[in-house]
């Protein structure tokens, strides 16, 4: 379990930093680049959570 939760804090953080690099770019390429990679962490973080209800209901 305690793996699932690390990974679950770093899909966490690193969608926070991507949405941090994404306010910052000027570039719109770059910012729709960071924005889109953002919310490709934060689904993987819901994956994650999803996985540890599982697995803590089991």
């Amino acid at each position: 379990m305690t793996e699932l939760q690390d990974r679950l804090e770093r899909f966490e953080t690193l969608t926070a930093e991507c949405e941090l690099i994404a306010k910052l770019a000027t570039d719109s390429t770059k910012r729709e680049f960071y924005l889109r990679l953002g919310e490709r962490y934060r689904q993987l973080a819901v994956d994650i959570r999803q996985a540890i209800a599982t697995t803590a209901a089991a």
